[in-house]
C-alpha cells in the first residue's frame, strides 16, 4: 500500500512539473516581444511640393543545398514513407528550406526565380516613407517592427510599410508549414538574411532618390472574372489593376511602377516544389523588360523596378486548377498548375497594366503625401494559433492575454489612397456585397457597412493586404460559419474560418480602417 501511494504521489509530482514546464514554454512563446511598442502617427501635408523617390532590390532567395528524393512521388517529404536526403554539404542532417502554403512537409527541391525585398522611398518636402514587398507567404508584425528598428536614423524614414506578396512558393516566413505541425518551418538564418537585406534596399532606395513625376492608372475592364476565381460565397471579387508609374523628373525615364491587384500567387499549386514569387514574377518582368512570346517582343517594357502588391484576396480569390487562364497571343488555355500557366496569368495582367499606362492617366508634376497609421489590440480566438504560437511555431507575441499587436494605416499620395490591410480581408468588406446567409454562426445584419470604398474620396484607390502582418482572413462576422448548420445550408463548413483569429477581426479592422480613412479628411 505504501508502495502504491509512493507511486501515485511521484506520479503526481511529475505531472505537476510537466505542467508547469508546459506553461511556462507557452508563457515564454506567448510574450511580447517588442514590450511598450505603439504607433499612432499622424502626418498631414496638404500643400502641393517636388516629390523625390528612390527604388532598390535586394534577393531574398535561400540557397538550395540539400536535395531530397521523394520515393512514392506525393510530393511531400516522410522519411517513414522512404524517403531520402541528398547530404550535398556532408554536415549529417537535412538542411531543407520548406515552401510555406498549401501543406507541411514540402522541401525545395531548387529556384524557378528568385525572391527578392523590392523597395520604394518617396518624400515630399515634409516626409519620407519606405513602401516595400517581400515575396513571402506573410511577415508576421514582430518581424516588421524588428526592421523598423534597424533603418538607421540618419535615412530619415518617417514610416515603413512592408507587404507580403503572398506568394505560396517561397519559403516559409511564418512558421507553420515545416516537416510537420510540431517543427517551425522558419530558418532563424534566413529570417535574419530577409531583414539584413530588407534593410539594405531601403538603404539603397534612399541613395537612389531623385525628382520625380507621379502617373497614375487602372484598368477597370474585367480583369478579375477572366483571372480570378471566387471559391466562397458570395461572390464578390476585387476591382481592377491599380498602377502607379514613377518617372524621372528630368529624362521622364521610368524609375519605377507599383501595381496593385488582387489575386492569390498560388498559380503553381500544390505539387511545385521550386521556389518562386508565382505570377509576380512575370507581371515584373514584363513591365520591366517587355512582353515575350517564343523570344520575341511583342509589347515594349518601361524600364525601371516593377514593385507587386497584393491587393484584397479573402474569400478566396485564386488562380484555382479549375480555371482556365488563356495564352495571350495563342489563346492556348492552361489548367494544369504549371510556369506556363503563370506565366500566361502574368504576361495577360502585365499587357493591361502596360496599356492603361500607356494612356497616361493622370500626370503629377508635384504631389503631397499624408499618413495615419494606428496600433490595435486584436482578439485570438483561434485555438489553433492559441496551440501553434504556445509551442513556438509561429512567433505572434501577445502583450495582453490572448491579445496581438497588429496595425493599420493610410496613405495619401496626391489624388492616391493606400490602405494597409494587415491581412487577406474579404473584398465584400471593401466593395460590398457582404451577406447574412442561412447557417451563419451569428443571427446578424452585416456589420462591415457601409464598404470600405464608399469612405474613400480620393480618385486613384490601392489596397494593400498582407502590410505590416499576416492575420489570415479578415471575414465578415454576419458570414461566420464554424459549426453546423453550414452557410447557404452546405453539407460541410467553407474554408477560411481556420486561418482567421477569429469572428471579431472583421468588425475590429473595418472600424479602424475607416478611423484611419477619416483622420486624413
Amino acid at each position: 500500500m505504501k508502495t502504491l501511494k509512493k507511486i501515485l504521489k511521484i506520479t503526481g509530482v511529475v505531472l505537476l512539473l510537466t505542467l508547469i514546464a508546459a506553461a511556462s514554454i507557452a508563457m515564454y512563446n506567448w510574450r511580447d516581444r517588442n514590450p511598450g511598442y505603439a504607433l499612432d502617427l499622424k502626418i498631414e501635408n496638404k500643400s502641393m511640393n517636388p516629390i523625390r523617390a528612390g527604388f532598390a532590390k535586394r534577393p531574398i532567395t535561400p540557397t538550395i543545398i540539400d536535395t531530397w528524393n521523394d520515393a512514392n512521388g506525393n510530393h511531400k517529404y516522410n522519411k517513414k514513407e522512404g524517403d531520402t536526403y541528398n547530404d550535398n554539404n556532408n554536415n549529417g542532417k537535412f538542411d531543407a528550406y520548406w515552401i510555406a502554403g498549401m501543406s507541411n512537409a514540402k522541401p525545395a527541391q531548387g529556384v524557378h526565380d528568385d525572391v527578392w525585398s523590392r523597395v520604394m522611398v518617396i518624400e515630399d518636402n515634409s516626409s519620407r516613407i519606405a513602401m516595400i514587398s517581400l515575396d513571402a507567404i506573410g511577415f508576421l508584425h514582430g518581424d516588421v517592427v524588428a526592421i523598423r528598428n534597424r533603418i538607421p536614423k540618419e535615412l530619415g524614414i518617417d514610416y515603413t510599410l512592408i507587404s507580403s506578396t503572398h506568394t505560396h512558393e517561397s519559403n516559409d516566413l511564418i512558421g507553420i508549414w515545416g516537416e510537420n505541425m510540431f517543427n517551425t518551418g522558419v530558418n532563424p538564418e534566413m529570417m535574419e538574411y530577409v531583414k539584413t537585406q530588407t534593410v539594405a534596399a531601403i538603404t539603397e532606395a534612399v541613395g537612389n532618390m531623385r525628382s520625380a513625376k507621379l502617373v497614375f492608372a487602372e484598368d477597370l475592364s474585367g480583369a478579375d472574372g477572366a483571372f480570378i476565381k471566387d471559391t466562397r460565397e458570395p461572390i464578390v471579387k476585387a476591382t481592377g489593376i491599380h498602377l502607379m508609374q514613377v518617372l524621372d523628373a528630368e529624362n521622364e525615364t521610368t524609375m519605377g511602377t507599383l501595381i496593385n491587384w488582387s489575386n492569390h500567387p498560388e498559380t503553381l499549386w500544390s505539387q511545385n516544389l521550386l521556389i518562386s514569387s508565382d505570377f509576380p514574377h512575370f507581371i515584373r518582368e514584363a513591365v520591366e523588360s517587355g512582353v515575350y512570346h517564343n523570344d520575341q517582343l511583342m509589347e515594349k517594357g518601361l524600364g525601371g523596378m516593377a514593385i507587386y502588391f497584393t491587393g484584397a484576396i479573402g474569400g478566396l480569390m485564386a488562380p484555382h486548377p479549375s480555371l482556365p487562364i488563356p495564352d495571350p497571343f495563342t489563346g492556348e488555355e492552361y489548367l494544369e498548375p504549371t510556369f506556363k500557366k503563370t506565366k500566361a496569368l502574368g504576361d495577360q495582367i502585365a499587357l493591361l497594366s502596360l496599356a492603361a499606362l500607356k494612356q497616361k492617366g493622370d500626370t503629377i508634376p508635384e504631389s503631397n503625401i499624408s499618413l495615419s497609421a494606428k496600433t490595435l489590440s486584436a482578439p485570438v480566438e483561434n485555438n489553433t494559433f492559441k496551440l501553434t504560437s504556445a509551442i513556438g511555431l509561429i512567433q505572434m507575441g501577445m502583450p495582453e492575454y490572448f491579445k496581438l499587436r497588429t496595425e493599420v494605416g493610410a496613405i495619401r499620395i496626391g489624388p492616391s489612397l493606400w490602405l494597409s490591410i494587415p491581412g487577406e480581408i474579404y473584398p465584400e468588406i471593401v466593395f460590398g456585397g457582404i451577406e447574412a446567409p442561412e447557417g451563419s454562426d451569428f443571427n446578424i445584419d452585416p456589420i462591415e457597412v457601409p464598404p470600405i470604398a464608399e469612405f474613400i474620396k480620393d480618385q486613384y484607390k490601392f489596397y494593400l493586404g498582407l502590410s505590416n502582418d499576416e492575420i489570415g482572413y479578415i471575414i465578415p462576422k454576419s458570414q461566420w460559419d464554424v459549426e453546423k448548420p453550414y452557410l447557404y445550408n452546405r453539407e460541410r463548413a467553407t474554408y477560411g474560418e481556420s486561418n482567421s483569429l477569429g469572428p471579431e477581426t472583421g468588425p475590429l479592422i473595418y472600424k479602424a480602417l475607416i478611423e484611419v480613412i477619416q483622420d486624413l479628411d
